[in-house]
Formats: structure tokens, C-alpha cells, sequence
């Protein structure tokens, strides 16, 4: 049975803290196992890639065979059927859409002392996307790490997909077909991200690793960063809704579901100030359940952390989701809008009973690589931003630096620093000398 508590109790924050502290993820340490494998790669290169690949995805390859030809994913791609080809299609181009309006713009101005200031956004060279393998693998996923970095301008897209037993998801490829990927590659796990990170004989290194795996994924990425850029350290997924008015029971149980059968370790979480709704809902997801391909999943997932949470009001609802940070955020209430703007902390927000979360996942057209495990606290969800860094421009003028170099002088020497300070005065005492610094 999932938790419930109620604002109202006495003891409610122990219970709230209590859920909010709970671990979710296998404690395995896998750090040294990782640290091993990296060390292997860097060191061995592609032998070490068709070892371990061999060996863990339990695959006959040579060092040949690690990256897909155009033969193998033309094939591949030919096995998609109409209706899903049309389907990741119409998905690409809302995603598409959707991220070209994030793109950055580049801006200079001139301020009052003649300098010339701005900054410009360029696009990193190369990225590395890791996708999970097998039927399990979400093309889905795909499309919403390469299709930003594609809009960013990226000029090098390399995919790596592990292949267990051989198993190869045709949409995974035609989604790489259709998000315009450059390379993919049938290596997985920890080696595949130190593959990315510092290259082989075969991979050329890259500049930024994105996209979800598993904790040996996870601990590579945290490992190689420094080395390359990353984008998070994804945890199980979740989902919170606040509800409350006339809603369709069976919705919100679905919408709770929908997470669920992500993972045993994913979490759901209804947030409303009316008992009997949540009792309607309990009593919907209790007769659902059963009825799913996933059931034993989502079932694992809603007894060990499903949590219903019974508040005063709606405000109390938002200030207890600011509290949670969730990855994504449902508010399935009469005037969404207004309690949103209630709400600061969450990685995607979907607003009304028309606006499911699963629809989000695929075809509405944000990034559905969202910050987990209450990090929207502080970091956002995938976007164009991920793939592309600022440099700041300056030029100064001769009156501008003979307007500002002494107080730069000043610091210079507070600081102890002598030679920034001479190279300011240096070009200063030319200007009193009236030269224009390039004579001897």
C-alpha cells in the first residue's frame, strides 16, 4: 500500500521528511568497478571495447563490428512500420520546433566610456548520446538528445547503444536516421562513456556525453566529468500530482501509472485537499493495476513509494511540491495556471486534466530529460542551452582603459599581484606619453 499522510496530523513533517530522505536506487557501490573499467579503455582502447562489450552484452563482435554500417541501419530502418515511422516524425518536428526557440542570441553594445562589450554563443564540436539497449530502449529518447544538440549546431553526433544478445530496436536507429546522427555504435555500459570521453582507436572523443543509463552509466558520467562535459546524473523517475474539483479518477490513476511501470524505483505521488478524491483515485489505481503488461513493475513502484499526501488547500499543495521538487509536475486543477504560479521548483509542469505527462514524453515538444530526485531545485531539464557556452567579448578603447585601468591598477596591487598591475600601467603611461604604445 503506498504511504499517505495527512498536513493536518502531528506527526505529518516526521512522515514527510521520511519520504523526502528515502533512497530509491539500488546503494550498490559501483565506483571501482567503473573506475576499472575507464582505466581499461583508456589504456587498451578498442580491444578493451570488444572484450567488455562481449562479454557483458554477451555479442561475438570484432573491433569491425562496434559501429553500425549503412547497410545494417538501412535495414533496420526498413522494418518500421508506417504508422510508428510517421509517428517519431511528427514527434521530431515538435521537438524540433519547440528548441529552436531556445536558441541563445549573441549581443554587444558600447558603454559610456568607449568599451566595447558583448558575448557570443558557439556550439560544442562533438557529442556523445547514450541510449539504453535492447526492446527496452527508447527511441523516444533519441529524439530529445540529439534533436537540441542538432539545433544547437553540433557538428558531430555519435550514439552509443549496446546491443544484448544481439537484440537491435529498429526505431532506435531510424530515430538516430531521422534526428540526424552522425555514428552509432553497439557498445554500452561504463565503456561506451569512457569511449566518448577520451576516444579510441575507433571513437574520436567528444565534448559532451548526454542521456540516461543505468548506476554503471551513471557513476562513468560522474567520473569523466572534467574530461567531458555531462549533462546530469538522472535518478528513477517521478511524478507528482495535485488534484482537487471534478477530475476523472481513472486519469489520475493512469497518470500515477504512467510512472510507475518506468521502474521499481520510480516514484508517484498525489497531492489534494479532498479525502474523497484520493480515496477514488487509491481505489482506481487498485483496480488498473492487474490489468497492466507492466504490472508487476508499476505494482513494486506504488507499494514501495507510491505516497498519497492529503493538504488544507491548494497553496499548501504548491509549498509541499516546492518542498519535493518533482521531475514532473501535473496540476490537474479547475485554474491551473494561477496554482503554477504558485510553484518554483519543478522540472516540467503540466497544466490540466487534457495534459497528460505521458504525452510529454513523446510528442508535446519540451525535452522529457528532466532533473530527478529534487535537483529542479537548482538545475533545469535538456534543452539547446546543454550544447552550446558563452564567450564573453571585450574591446577597449584608449579612453576607455584610461578610464577604468586605475581602479584596475588598485586591485591589482591589494591583491599582490604586480605584473596585472604593470601591464595596465605599461599601457597607461603611454597614453600620458601621448604614444600610441607600439614604438620602442
Amino acid at each position: 500500500m503506498p504511504v499517505t499522510l495527512n498536513t493536518a496530523d502531528p506527526d505529518f513533517e516526521r512522515g514527510f521528511a521520511a519520504m523526502l530522505s528515502a533512497k530509491r536506487e539500488d546503494s550498490a557501490d559501483v565506483g571501482q568497478v567503473v573506475a576499472t573499467i575507464i582505466a581499461d579503455v583508456r589504456a587498451r582502447g578498442d580491444a578493451a571495447l570488444v572484450e567488455l562489450t562481449n562479454r557483458f552484452d554477451h555479442n561475438d563482435l570484432t573491433t569491425a563490428g562496434l559501429r553500425f554500417s549503412a547497410a545494417e541501419i538501412d535495414a533496420a530502418c526498413a522494418q518500421v512500420s508506417a504508422d510508428d515511422r510517421q509517428a517519431l516524425e511528427l514527434a521530431a518536428a515538435r521537438i524540433r520546433a519547440y528548441h529552436q526557440r531556445q536558441l541563445p542570441q549573441d549581443a554587444e553594445w558600447t558603454d559610456d566610456t568607449g568599451a566595447t562589450l558583448g558575448w557570443r554563443w558557439t556550439p560544442v564540436s562533438a557529442a556523445g548520446l547514450y541510449v539504453p539497449g535492447g526492446q527496452a530502449s527508447y527511441p523516444s529518447s533519441v529524439l530529445m538528445n540529439a534533436i537540441p544538440a542538432r539545433v544547437a549546431g553540433v557538428e558531430r553526433l555519435a550514439v552509443c547503444v549496446p546491443t544484448p544478445g544481439g537484440e537491435i530496436n529498429p526505431l532506435v536507429l531510424l530515430a538516430c536516421r531521422i534526428a540526424g546522427v552522425d555514428e552509432i555504435w553497439r557498445i554500452g555500459g561504463a565503456q561506451a562513456i569512457a569511449a566518448l570521453a577520451y576516444g579510441t582507436q575507433s571513437i574520436r572523443a567528444v565534448d559532451k556525453i548526454t542521456g540516461p543509463g543505468n548506476a554503471y552509466v551513471a557513476a562513468a558520467k560522474r567520473q569523466v566529468f572534467g574530461r567531458v562535459g555531462i549533462d546530469s546524473i538522472a535518478g528513477p523517475s517521478e511524478v507528482l500530482i495535485i488534484a482537487a474539483g471534478a477530475q476523472n479518477p481513472d486519469w489520475l490513476a493512469l497518470d500515477l501509472l504512467a510512472q510507475a511501470e518506468h521502474d521499481a524505483d520510480a516514484q508517484a505521488i498525489l497531492i489534494t485537499p479532498d479525502p474523497a478524491l484520493a480515496e477514488a483515485v487509491a481505489e482506481a489505481v487498485d483496480r488498473i493495476l492487474p490489468t497492466l503488461p507492466r504490472a508487476a513493475i508499476a505494482g513494486a513502484s506504488w507499494r514501495d513509494h507510491g505516497t498519497i499526501i492529503l493538504t488544507r488547500d491548494l497553496s499548501e499543495a504548491a509549498a509541499l511540491s516546492d518542498r519535493i521538487a518533482p521531475e514532473h509536475l501535473e496540476l490537474c486543477v479547475d485554474d491551473p495556471a494561477a496554482l503554477a504560479a504558485q510553484v518554483r521548483h519543478a522540472g516540467a509542469i503540466f497544466l490540466g486534466a487534457w495534459t497528460p505527462e505521458a504525452a510529454g514524453d513523446y510528442v508535446s515538444g519540451p525535452n522529457h530529460v528532466l532533473p530527478t530526485a529534487r535537483s529542479a531545485r537548482f538545475s533545469s531539464g535538456l534543452s539547446v542551452m546543454d550544447f552550446v557556452k558563452r564567450s564573453t567579448v571585450s574591446a577597449l578603447s584608449p579612453g576607455a582603459l584610461a578610464a577604468i585601468g586605475p581602479a584596475a591598477v588598485r586591485l591589482a596591487l591589494s591583491e599582490g599581484l604586480s605584473a596585472h598591475a604593470r601591464s595596465i600601467e605599461a599601457r597607461l603611461e603611454s597614453l600620458n606619453r601621448g604614444k600610441d604604445g607600439f614604438d620602442a
